[in-house]
């Protein structure tokens, strides 16, 4: 067996427009990226966190482009909901937003100060059993999720956006503020510590048991 390690944090700052200023599109389009997070025309979030569109907008839709921390490109489809909608993946950096038509209302961007660590596919060949230890750096509020569903799945494919994520059933695990250790009797297909709040990290470390070798 072998410790799998998964990080998450320190996050940007929540904020509103950190990623585009207030703007009021007549057109579809692409929304301006001018907040303080941009550089040359793509937001630089660093650590991966998800953001949040704020709008009175209810019409539209908003395709959001960026990618993860090791470059792999991410895309989903928010509805302006006539506040705030915060996007289901997790961004290192954002290279677009289009709208899908006139706005509105204005639109704002920014953080979320919410993100999850790097999801940990665990080995469906290997023991079902599952320890999983979280090591915490300074203030946080963590939650401990897995999931069955997989965009690799070859029967029933569920796109990254639309993935189910459920909290542990190890209360201990799920709102944490300090070190916590957990287990799975029953193995799921992704294992992820979602960071909830606060201005430290949380180091996941899981071991699954008779992982096969393949």
């Amino acid at each position: 067996m072998r410790v799998i390690t998964a990080t998450v944090g320190p996050l940007t700052a929540q904020s509103a427009n950190n990623i585009a200023l207030s703007q009021t599109p007549g057109a579809a389009g692409a929304l301006t990226l001018n907040g303080s997070l941009v550089s040359r025309g793509v937001a630089v979030i660093g650590n991966q966190q998800r953001i949040t569109i704020t709008t009175s907008d209810t019409t539209n839709t908003f395709t959001i482009n960026g990618t993860t921390p090791t470059g792999s490109q991410l895309t989903e489809v928010v509805t302006g909901n006539g506040t705030s909608v915060t996007s289901t993946q997790d961004y290192a950096t954002v290279t677009s937003i289009i709208i899908s038509g006139a706005a509105t209302g204005a639109v704002t961007v920014g953080t979320s100060g919410v993100g999850s660590t790097p999801w940990v596919h665990l080995d469906e060949w290997a023991s079902s059993n599952v320890g999983i230890q979280c090591d915490v750096t300074g203030t946080v509020n963590y939650t401990v999720q897995s999931t069955y569903d997989s965009p690799n799945n070859l029967t029933n494919p569920v796109a990254t956006s639309l993935m189910t994520w459920i909290n542990t059933n190890d209360t201990n695990a799920v709102n944490a503020t300090g070190p916590v250790q957990t287990n799975f009797i029953f193995a799921p297909l992704y294992v992820r510590a979602q960071l909830n709040s606060g201005t430290g990290s949380v180091t996941m470390k899981i071991i699954q048991y008779n992982v096969v070798s393949r």
